[in-house]
């Protein structure tokens, strides 16, 4: 941790990022290099979103600001940075001591056949070394390892299959590299957990399992189902069920609905059924004030269930407002396009797919290539760096490095296979982000108009009611998209 006007001994400074795992290179690109130019310091601290440029006056830090490893351009000021290590091992000398002995005593073969052993002799960690993470100590952590005894491990999904799935492409890859004399591997064993392993850690903790598709959990000791308790439409009192529910249970109930205007609008329905619950912010607020037999407040949950240890029952505003058997579900909405837009990993880049380079526009995924760009490696040998081959108009070409993979999103015009390739330093995707600009700034304008006009005017609160606006809902007949629910809420929202 430095900031600005702290005192740094650029030597020392040095020698602590290289034990810290950080690499020396001559253009700083991607997470865990540093570089030294005269009397200044780029570095790209690991778990950082940007690259910072230290300005030292003499001794003394005179700036420190971002800068874009793209053009090298310094961007905005910071008072201070924060430095992860570079790597999750130490790189002094007894680390590596202790590498090399470790490396004869649980790998077959000379070592001095081997780039790895000889790189980490000369303090080099080169790609891939975190594969040989048990060779630094004598004993390696998992995450249960930093987990609080009163931490509770959620299980997402059906495990066993993506164990099985893991185990068995794990077992294919050694079984293909486990005769190569230059990068001898370590056995799954010593790097990964086994199913059993796992869930016999697991088990240290109270989990909550989650499966996609289960509805019907069978009943325990601890939680029960509810019985139907919707509102009857058309009856005379409505929330019968529900009022035979709260006259014959022991348990205290608390209703749950989606929001704060819901939570509202429900009430006034509840109110004029006879039922006024006082409202609470919290489950601990109404486990608190055991006075009150019935409540409301706000959750997530779309099942209710009847809690035994604390004698409670959560009733929640889609039961009470269900349809029955026929019950419209909300279907679970893919990501939006933004999200999906965010290229997360090589894997899912197909050679030939259109992709968009956030300074240069749409090209074409050639590729990955590696590239010589003058780094050297301990013994003088050029240092390859992976690049995306980009393709443009006119056939040019672009080089992105894959630490810059965050600057490519996907395509998603219309035709993927005639989307109209962009000419390298023609202008055109400037051109077309400053039009885009534009046309976004003219709807700003003309929305923010629009709003400070409706705001001078006095307006009218219409009544919600609940029962009738699902009974007319239940009417329509297909699955509302994101956007149009979003709609729908924004308009009741503004009629409330």
């Amino acid at each position: 941790h430095f900031k600005v006007k702290q005192k740094l001994d650029e030597a020392k400074f040095k020698a602590q990022l290289t034990l810290a795992g950080y690499s020396h290179v001559s253009q700083v690109v991607s997470p865990g290099e540093y570089a030294v130019r005269g009397g200044l310091i780029d570095l790209f601290p690991m778990g950082s979103l940007v690259p910072y440029r230290v300005d030292l006056f003499d001794d003394e830090i005179d700036s420190i600001r971002t800068f874009d490893p793209d053009s090298q351009r310094s961007l905005y000021p910071v008072p201070e940075v924060r430095l992860l290590p570079g790597r999750e091992f130490p790189m002094d000398d007894e680390a590596r001591a202790k590498f090399r002995s470790r490396w004869r005593e649980m790998l077959e073969g000379d070592p001095t056949k081997s780039r790895i052993y000889k790189d980490m002799g000369a303090g080099v960690a080169t790609a891939g070394i975190e594969y040989y993470l048990p060779l630094f100590f004598d004993d390696t952590a998992t995450v249960f390892d930093y987990l609080g005894s009163e931490a509770t491990v959620v299980l997402h999904g059906d495990l066993e299959p993506a164990f099985q799935r893991f185990w068995q492409d794990t077992k294919d890859r050694f079984r293909l590299v486990q005769g190569d004399p230059e990068r001898p591997v370590l056995p799954p064993e010593e790097l990964f957990l086994s199913a059993d392993q796992f869930y016999t850690r697991a088990k240290e903790h109270a989990q909550l399992s989650i499966r996609p598709g289960v509805e019907d959990i069978a009943e325990n000791p601890h939680f029960q189902k509810l019985g139907d308790l919707s509102v009857l439409r058309g009856a005379e009192d409505p929330l019968a069920r529900l009022h035979a529910h709260i006259r014959n249970t022991q348990h205290r109930v608390l209703l749950l609905a989606e929001s704060a205007g819901r939570r509202e609008s429900l009430l006034d329905f509840l109110r004029a059924s006879g039922v006024n619950p006082p409202a609470f912010d919290s489950l601990a607020e109404f486990q608190r004030t055991t006075d009150e037999k019935v409540g409301i407040a706000t959750a997530g949950l779309t099942v209710g269930f009847s809690w035994i240890e604390d004698g409670i029952d959560f009733v929640t505003e889609t039961e009470l407002f269900a349809a029955g058997p026929t019950t419209r579900r909300r279907k679970k909405q893919e990501q939006v396009s933004d999200v999906e837009a965010l290229i997360k990993d090589l894997a899912e880049l197909n050679v030939g797919d259109p992709v968009v380079h956030s300074a240069h526009g749409i090209g074409r995924y050639r590729g990955l290539v590696n590239m010589d760009v003058g780094n050297k490696n301990p013994d003088g040998t050029p240092a390859m760096q992976e690049f995306l081959h980009l393709e443009y108009a006119d056939k040019a070409v672009l080089y992105v490095p894959v630490s810059q993979l965050q600057l490519i999103s996907r395509y998603t015009g219309v035709s993927a296979d005639e989307a109209p390739l962009h000419k390298l330093g023609s202008g055109q995707w400037e051109k077309a982000k400053r039009k885009a600009a534009e046309q976004v700034r003219d709807s700003a304008a003309e929305l923010l108009n629009i709003y400070a006009r409706r705001a001078a005017r006095e307006g009218h609160a219409f009544r919600y009611s609940p029962q009738d606006y699902e009974t007319f809902a239940n009417d329509f007949g297909f699955e509302e998209t994101a956007d149009q629910n979003a709609a729908i809420h924004a308009v009741i929202q503004d009629m409330i």
